[in-house]
């Protein structure tokens, strides 16, 4: 059996860590060419090419473990970032028309707090939010919060939508009523063309 830890949230890996308590070493399985190791605790046949070769075997005792490219932006980039509500009709124009008059392009989530698969879709959707800041904006309605008419005006049929919204119109929609994973794959696909739309 294995847990997982995280030492910092610029860190963008999952370290799989023995539950044994006996054991006093720790493996850590990590990208290629993310981490720098300064310790005479870790073993030093440590390749960062391969992908078996990604094991670091560290013992109990103190270490330091710091990343590569510490002055890069990307470093501090968000993990995630919370779908921005939009709780009335007024205040979905004002998105819409803002969007329009900077040129951008928006993701308009529609969910309901009684959907067990937008519940669990959120989060997911909410780091892919990160990935695309700041050129996209993502924001979620709660369709019983907002008036029908709305929901109608946007042609909801089914939750959770993801719709994309460009120069004042939607562009394109994915309904995820399947697995969160393939939800994704369809958003981020559907964000790939937006330019062809």
């Amino acid at each position: 059996m294995y847990g997982s830890i995280r030492f910092s949230p610029s860190l963008r890996f999952r370290t799989l860590l023995p539950t044994n308590p006996r054991d006093q070493s720790r493996d850590l399985f990590v990208p290629p060419g993310i981490l720098s190791i300064s310790s005479s605790n870790i073993t030093k046949s440590v390749n960062f090419r391969g992908k078996i070769d990604n094991v670091i075997r560290v013992t109990k005792h103190e270490g330091s473990i710091k990343e590569l490219n510490e002055d890069d932006d990307d470093d501090h980039a968000p993990v995630s970032i919370p779908l921005t509500p939009i709780g009335s009709e007024s205040q979905f124009d004002r998105v819409i028309a803002e969007a329009q008059q900077l040129d951008v392009s928006v993701i308009i989530v529609w969910m309901a707090s009684w959907c067990r698969k937008c519940i669990y879709l959120k989060p997911k959707l909410e780091k892919l939010a990160a990935d695309y800041h700041p050129r996209l904006r993502f924001y979620n309605v709660d369709v019983n919060a907002v008036p029908h008419k709305l929901v109608t005006r946007a042609g909801v049929m089914k939750m959770p939508t993801i719709q994309l919204w460009k120069d004042g119109k939607k562009q394109a929609e994915v309904i995820g009523g399947h697995k969160s994973y393939l939800v994704i794959n369809e958003v981020r696909e559907m964000i790939r063309n937006e330019n062809n739309v």
